[in-house]
């Protein structure tokens, strides 16, 4: 590469630090971008130098690199909250994808703005929160997206997308499917509410409020209790590398869940879209004896089975080895293919 582009890309970076994982790994090129002009000032030099693989990282808290990365890393560092409009109901928030999302969380919180304290200590970015389409606790984010700005990496025009266009699923979205190496996530806007209506039909957060016993319900109050929650159960990954659930919670036909829960009457399930139910991936890794397992530096830690970790020096392989063997064992015991929700590279 030229000086002038070695000025723009840093040159066989490591992502340990750059990943909640923390496992060993390096990009080639890497740059970071805090706005349109210099992301689109980056893909073009890119263009020039004939990069052609690309990866846009937020927050790093879905990723699992399993090798080095032969291509350009660009970081996300886009900011800013700004409220772009308000009714009578409802409070418009237009948020850079940079953003770290629980930052956000308690921004709205002190603002008084309600519909996202259900989605608190989520890690991550809040760019990565559409793609990912990211929930907790009976809420999605979409439920709360009015719309977002992405980048055309073809043609490097700004397009804005209104939610339904966005084609949200159950951890998914048009931006993890095929516009995945399309579109780069410039902002979200939010609708929120002025008067909050509550979510607390999950089972466990009901129980963690009715523990607390506060005077009254509030924001604040519901996001210590799904803090509390999250605490006890997933690892921080300042201290043990993970990206939280590595599993997508199973949606099965009802007649399957049915006859599953004929031998099975214990295991944990919840309404899904008519006809279907969706049941607890951790319930059904713990039955198939892989809680608490560990071999070397990667394990299913030992309070939440859904959860794999690095306890220090674990490489990304060993993980993806350790996902490997849980999803052939979930499948002779049960019938079901459990689906990574961590984004493998």
């Amino acid at each position: 590469m030229s000086a002038t582009s070695i000025s723009y890309f840093q040159a066989d970076v490591p992502l340990a630090d750059c990943t909640t994982f923390h496992v060993p790994a390096q990009t080639r090129f890497f740059a970071e971008f805090d706005s349109i002009e210099r992301l689109t000032e980056l893909l073009q030099l890119a263009d020039q130098q004939k990069i052609v693989r690309r990866m846009i990282l937020g927050g790093g808290s879905n990723v699992l690199f399993t090798r080095n990365f032969d291509g350009l890393i660009l970081r996300n560092r886009i900011g800013g909250i700004e409220v772009v409009g308000q009714d009578q109901d409802s409070i418009f928030v237009k948020v850079g994808a940079g953003e770290n999302w629980h930052s956000f969380v308690e921004y709205c919180i002190k603002q008084n703005w309600a519909g996202v304290e259900n989605l608190s200590l989520i890690p991550g970015s809040v760019g990565a929160a559409p793609i990912q389409n990211i929930g907790a606790y009976g809420v999605e984010v979409c439920q709360i997206i009015h719309s977002l700005q992405a980048l055309d990496r073809r043609d490097h025009t700004l397009r804005t997308f209104a939610a339904d266009e966005c084609e949200f699923g159950y951890r998914d979205s048009i931006f993890k499917r095929g516009s995945r190496e399309r579109y780069v996530i410039i902002n979200v806007t939010f609708r929120l509410h002025r008067q909050p209506c509550f979510n607390i039909s999950y089972a466990p957060l009901r129980q963690e409020l009715e523990r607390m016993n506060p005077d009254k319900l509030s924001l604040q109050v519901v996001a210590q209790a799904v803090i509390n929650i999250r605490s006890s159960k997933l690892p921080d990954p300042r201290q043990i590398g993970n990206a939280g659930s590595f599993f997508k919670n199973p949606i099965l036909p009802t007649n399957q869940w049915a006859e599953l829960k004929l031998s099975h009457p214990n295991i944990p399930s919840y309404p899904a879209s008519a006809g279907q139910t969706k049941v607890a991936a951790g319930w059904l890794i713990e039955q198939a004896g892989w809680k608490g397992w560990r071999h070397g530096d990667a394990g299913c830690y030992p309070k939440q089975a859904l959860v794999l970790v690095n306890y220090g020096q674990a490489r990304g392989q060993e993980i993806l080895d350790l996902a490997t063997q849980i999803i052939a064992s979930v499948r002779a015991k049960f019938g079901i293919t459990l689906e990574p929700e961590v984004n493998i590279i």
